[in-house]
């Protein structure tokens, strides 16, 4: 039972730390305004659908997965 707040925090710090990536990386890349998202605003309502922006971060993770897997 003592491991289970240990992971937590561990997964509390990673957050973070991944937070804190997006907020230095969002001020070279506009991740979420990239061409390809799709934005549509009506009167009442916006639909907003980061699609391009889901693509570069799934090959991002892609590779870094891939190169994680490589070394273990």
């Amino acid at each position: 039972m003592n491991s289970f707040p240990k992971i937590l925090i561990a997964i509390g710090v990673f957050l973070i730390f991944i937070g804190v990536i997006w907020l230095v990386i969002g001020r070279f890349i506009p991740l979420g305004k990239l061409p390809g998202d799709i934005l549509v605003k009506r009167e009442n309502s916006t639909f907003y659908f980061p699609l391009m922006t889901s693509v570069v971060i799934s090959i991002i993770l892609s590779l870094l997965f891939f190169i994680i897997g490589r070394f273990r």
